[in-house]
């Protein structure tokens, strides 16, 4: 039987996917050409991986030839939880972590669902194939999102939906059907500035334009040197991440909708002790952090936004 739009769409969202987008499988030209543009000024910073495979992240046909179409999934994070406040922080020396990594790894909890889903649909349909990324293969997820109709690129450079804002995981399936394409929502940030007047270290340099190497997730996470001391109190008490620019997004402060993901919700990650982090073996950073994002910025990248936010107090 072949596979239709609204076959996928219920069996994404029977595994916890909460938007579902179609688009085909076409050369994206004008987000290779913003790409480029975004490389040369160097606003990468020292992630080089996003220099590389330029032929595969802007024609998918270059990692799947049988291609014919880009299904762009969205998974709800949001949980219904808070920071401590300033103060708490303060009196309790913890760094707050970015509301991604509070509760098990989303590349852990995607990558099975995705699995089940391709096993799902070529039970439906046996000759249908697919290749799947989350965030990790040369695939711009954000801009085949956009093209799917999940939602619009915001002002800080983090898709939208008029749905349920932008507290969500992208996932991208490059399949060998053609389906109904999903039409492309307009960009609803109008003259709002709200994520480039909060970002305390200017990263949103202009409209839609992210300089990572001033940007707080990257400085605490992708970054492997030291944190410039120009940004010596301006992480208002961030040790993984930063959610800053979602969190006044007004978009989000109307339409965040709690997740049906139990593995998301906070497994004792929203803050950690900075002092506990100083004293941190590699035995205890692994074994705290195993099923956890927080790992990516491995022990020693921990250690030094910890002593970071301690010496900036």
């Amino acid at each position: 039987m072949p596979l239709n739009n609204h076959t996928i769409i219920e069996k994404a969202k029977e595994l916890g996917f909460d938007l579902v987008g179609f688009s085909p499988a076409v050369q994206l030209n004008s987000e290779a050409d913003h790409l480029k543009e975004w490389l040369s000024k160097n606003y990468n910073a020292t992630m080089e991986y996003m220099s590389k495979n330029f032929d595969k992240r802007s024609d998918v046909k270059n990692i799947f030839p049988a291609a014919k179409s880009v299904i762009s999934l969205a998974m709800n994070y949001y949980t219904p939880y808070s920071h401590l406040s300033n103060r708490e922080l303060t009196e309790q020396k913890k760094g707050k972590v970015s509301r991604y990594a509070w509760g098990k790894d989303y590349h852990l909890v995607i990558w099975e669902k995705l699995d089940i889903l391709k096993s799902e649909l070529k039970k439906i349909d046996p000759d249908f194939d697919c290749i799947t990324y989350v965030d990790t293969g040369p695939t711009m997820d954000k801009a085949w999102a956009v093209r799917s109709g999940i939602g619009w690129q915001g002002k800080h450079s983090n898709v939208i939906s008029k749905e349920i804002g932008s507290w969500f995981f992208l996932s991208t399936l490059i399949c060998n059907r053609e389906f109904n394409y999903s039409p492309p929502v307009a960009d609803h940030c109008g003259s709002c500035t709200a994520c480039i007047d909060a970002c305390p270290t200017n990263a949103i340099v202009d409209n839609y334009l992210v300089d990572s190497s001033r940007c707080i997730s990257f400085l605490t996470i992708e970054n492997k040197g030291d944190i410039p001391n120009e940004y010596k109190n301006k992480f208002e008490d961030w040790i993984f991440g930063c959610d800053i620019c979602q969190d006044v997004c007004p978009w989000n402060k109307k339409f965040s909708a709690v997740t049906s993901i139990p593995e998301f919700y906070p497994h004792g990650n929203k803050e950690i002790s900075l002092e506990e982090v100083e004293f941190m073996s590699e035995d205890l950073f692994k074994k705290r952090f195993e099923l956890s994002s927080i790992k990516r910025s491995k022990l020693k990248g921990l250690k030094r936004n910890a002593k970071f936010l301690q010496d900036s107090v």
